[in-house]
């Protein structure tokens, strides 16, 4: 009994920072006294990105399996459903900014704004317009898993890091502290993601098989060795 009860606070407290991660620096943004002179059209192009960004920190989280309940198959599955939800904040995002300021836009996707921070966002974009191609296009192309995890771990990691410089370079509606802890959150879940599932699991996966194989090497070789007199 004890030991369920201690696994419902732990889950209870995972799901609680998780859930204050994402939803503070959006709830605080909403207050910004920013927004009062910016029209529709850029509120929503403006918290499509700010969701966006949460999205990125729940995102590696999924296919680890570190949130109690959706460990295995069901978190690959809401990792995939998430991805698409990414895709519709980056769509509704560069909508928004372009009906608000069709010029600016533009410019920024032609890669002559004058801001520095265009260029991370588009960078940020393309790499999920492209992760999103590959995913439709996976069977197609013949990719196999290996080539597959390698592609879509390198975008991934193009994609967080492009849209933290992106957000960070940004002076807008989100309040700096609470936007410099989710970004580093976003930075710290997708780095510790990578290397949990790309060296350390793998690490032990061959440190589990390889004494099983090593009697049999030995066995081999000393029998090639010894022979009957």
């Amino acid at each position: 009994m004890q030991s369920i009860g201690q696994r419902r606070v732990s889950s209870a407290l995972t799901w609680g920072s998780v859930a204050a991660v994402m939803i503070v620096p959006v709830a605080v943004a909403a207050f910004s006294p920013y927004l009062v002179s910016r029209n529709m059209p850029y509120i929503v192009g403006g918290f499509a990105g700010i969701v966006g960004l949460s999205l990125l920190f729940l995102q590696p989280l999924l296919p680890a399996g570190y949130l109690t309940g959706l460990e295995g198959v069901a978190g690959r599955r809401w990792h995939r459903w998430l991805g698409v939800a990414i895709v519709v904040a980056v769509a509704l995002h560069v909508g928004g900014l372009y009906l608000a300021s069709p010029e600016d836009t533009i410019d920024a996707l032609l890669l002559v704004s004058p801001t520095p921070f265009s260029v991370y966002g588009v960078t940020a974009m393309w790499g999920v317009a492209v992760t999103a191609i590959l995913v439709l296009l996976r069977r197609r192309l013949g990719l196999g898993h290996s080539v597959w995890r390698l592609i879509h771990n390198g975008l991934a990691a193009i994609v967080v890091v492009a849209t933290v410089i992106h957000a960070l370079q940004i002076e807008g509606a989100m309040e700096p502290i609470s936007k410099w802890m989710l970004c580093v959150a976003v930075l710290a879940a997708t780095g510790v993601v990578l290397l949990d599932l790309r060296v350390v699991r793998p690490f032990r996966a061959w440190r589990v098989r390889s004494p099983s194989r090593a009697p049999s090497a030995c066995c081999r070789s000393a029998a090639s060795v010894e022979k009957p007199r």
